[in-house]
């Protein structure tokens, strides 16, 4: 019981990261209908600028985080106002190809930026040595942290789309662009905005993972274990991002201990296609159904 309970506890902190990054893939796809695949590389360049921050201006951990997601949604709205919106309205395929390159440019950068590189570097927590003991159980503070800040930043998002303008403008123009427009929403506004928060949200991932896969130009690949959290809580559904990334975290980490070596690179997957052939829509997509 004691390994089972610190297994749930380390898969459901990995689960949270996914689940964050997941919640970019919704926020866009429901906003755009378009598929975001550098969702993963803006977690990554997130991580870099809070590095930065850190390590150059020697800025304390909080404030890193309040840095890096304030200069990663400048990002995501540029690449929404120079990338994407020119070509919204293409085939879904084009759009699709375009955030795969832009993920590939962001890694191609950030290769080349001095003091980035192809290194791996660390971001010091405050969390980092702390250890909690209890009934025999011994959990890293690290892993209880991101559990908790991933939690409150699900109840800030909460407050913000159930209560501000924006939030709810956002809503509006994910459930309806056109009906939006003509209540007098600024829909392209809006949806720049949303892309700002995506990236914002997947800069505060990028720190919370750091700790345990370091912050290298690499880690963006996390993006396609995110992916299948999106898939498995239902590529529209908010709560279902969220869900489908603890799921999939803790079937990781069950996998990789009680099952043989591999099973733990494959069991998001495994996962996909046992959720998506007895509920094709996710555990909370809604089941659309059309007459011919």
């Amino acid at each position: 019981m004691t390994d089972l309970a610190q297994l749930l506890v380390a898969g459901i902190s990995t689960g949270c990261v996914y689940a964050l990054v997941a919640l970019g893939f919704v926020l866009i796809y429901k906003a755009t209908e378009t598929v975001n695949f550098a969702q993963g590389d803006l977690m990554m360049l997130g991580a870099f600028f809070a590095l930065t921050s850190s390590t150059v201006f020697g800025w304390p951990y909080w404030a890193t985080i309040v840095f890096a997601a304030a200069v990663m949604a400048v990002v995501g709205m540029t690449v929404e106002r120079i990338v994407i919106r020119p070509v919204l309205g293409h085939p879904a395929f084009t759009v699709v190809m375009i955030t795969i390159g832009v993920g590939y440019v962001m890694r191609g950068i950030v290769t080349m930026v001095p003091g980035w590189g192809t290194e791996t570097y660390q971001i010091p927590t405050p969390f980092a040595e702390a250890v909690w003991t209890a009934g025999g159980v011994v959990l890293p503070v690290q892993q209880l942290a991101v559990i908790a800040m991933t939690a409150a930043l699900c109840a800030v998002l909460y407050v913000f789309f159930r209560f501000t303008r924006i939030g709810i403008a956002m809503q509006a123009t994910s459930q309806n662009q056109l009906a939006a427009y003509y209540m007098g929403i600024p829909v392209r506004r809006v949806n720049m905005m949303i892309w700002g928060l995506s990236a914002a949200v997947a800069a505060f991932a990028g720190i919370l993972l750091a700790p345990v896969t370091f912050v290298h130009s690499n880690m963006g690949f996390i993006g396609l274990k995110a992916f299948p959290a999106a898939v498995v809580g239902g590529f529209g559904s908010v709560p279902g991002a969220i869900v489908g990334g603890l799921i999939i975290g803790v079937v990781e980490a069950l996998a990789g201990y009680y099952l043989p070596e591999g099973f733990k690179d494959v069991a998001a997957y495994v996962v996909v296609l046992l959720v998506l052939m007895l509920r094709p829509s996710g555990l909370f997509g809604e089941t659309m159904r059309k007459k011919v």
